[in-house]
Parts: C-alpha cells; sequence; structure tokens
C-alpha cells in the first residue's frame, strides 16, 4: 500500500469527481471556507441551532437562511467504517480506507463524514480526539479543499 499524506500530496487518488456547490449555490460557504482553511456550519440567528448539511432553512424553528459560521476544526469520532469495497472505479486499487463520523462537540452536537488519514489498519476508537488537516487542490478545475481527519495525538 501507498503511503498517503496531505499538504501537497492527495489523499485519495486523481480521477474522483471533484466537489462543488450545488447550481443554487446553498452549500457555497462551507467549500469556499475549507479553501481558506476554515471549517464553516450552519448556525440559525433566531434560535442558535447548529446543523449541517447545509439547508436554506433550519432544522429547529424553520427560519430561512441560517448563517454560515467559522468553528474549530476538532471533533471526536461517533462512529467508523473500514471501507474495503470501492465506492468509484479510482478507488479499487487504493484500499481499504477509514471513513468516520466526526461529532463537533462545540458546534451544537453536528456531524460530518470524512477520511481518518494515516495507517487504514489503524485502531479507531469511538470517542477518540481529531483535528481537521485542509487537504487543498489549487491547480484543478476548478480549484478545491477536502477536510480530512487525523487522530490527535496530544490530548
Amino acid at each position: 500500500m501507498n503511503a498517503r499524506k496531505t499538504g501537497d500530496a492527495r489523499y485519495l487518488p486523481a480521477g474522483l469527481p471533484i466537489p462543488v456547490a450545488e447550481p443554487d449555490g446553498l452549500s457555497a460557504p462551507y467549500w469556499q471556507g475549507l479553501r481558506e482553511g476554515r471549517l464553516r456550519v450552519q448556525r440559525c440567528p433566531a434560535c442558535q441551532a447548529w446543523q449541517f448539511g447545509p439547508e436554506w432553512l433550519c432544522h429547529r424553528c424553520h427560519r430561512f437562511d441560517p448563517e454560515w459560521r467559522d468553528v474549530e476544526a476538532k471533533g471526536l469520532i461517533h462512529s467508523w467504517e473500514r471501507v474495503w469495497h470501492p465506492s468509484h472505479p479510482v478507488l479499487r486499487r487504493h484500499g481499504p480506507y477509514l471513513a468516520v463520523l466526526v461529532e463537533l462537540p462545540h458546534a451544537g452536537g453536528v456531524r460530518m463524514v470524512g477520511n481518518l488519514l494515516g495507517d487504514p489498519m489503524q485502531e479507531v476508537r469511538i470517542g477518540a480526539a481529531v483535528d481537521g488537516v485542509f487537504e487543498h487542490h489549487p491547480d484543478a478545475a476548478p480549484p478545491y479543499s477536502l477536510l480530512q481527519w487525523r487522530i490527535r495525538r496530544n490530548g
């Protein structure tokens, strides 16, 4: 298995679809935030509820246009899976890999799915602290960034 790292290198192989916002722009602030090295999550200005994925209205009070707020890219593993079967043809020789469901306690407990960096055979523990790692692809057309996760070693 090839070592996978972030920074200038891709964690996932080339050839996967480039993530872009929907035609109506709903998730554009999220993707733009990642390109700036910031994690953005929606929060309702009326009832203060946090939510992810993006929606045009608040899940709790149904007010339109929740605001986008920057939050720390830190969380806890809520669930995980070691993926052996490719979900896309370019992943055929890239497995296994680890998919995690990360909970953000400081953002109302919203959860988001991502990849866990490091050895795909590493031990994964529910409740383990993770830090977000921004993987930038400035030369792609269009440019984009991804948020990956890494086990926090200290703390």
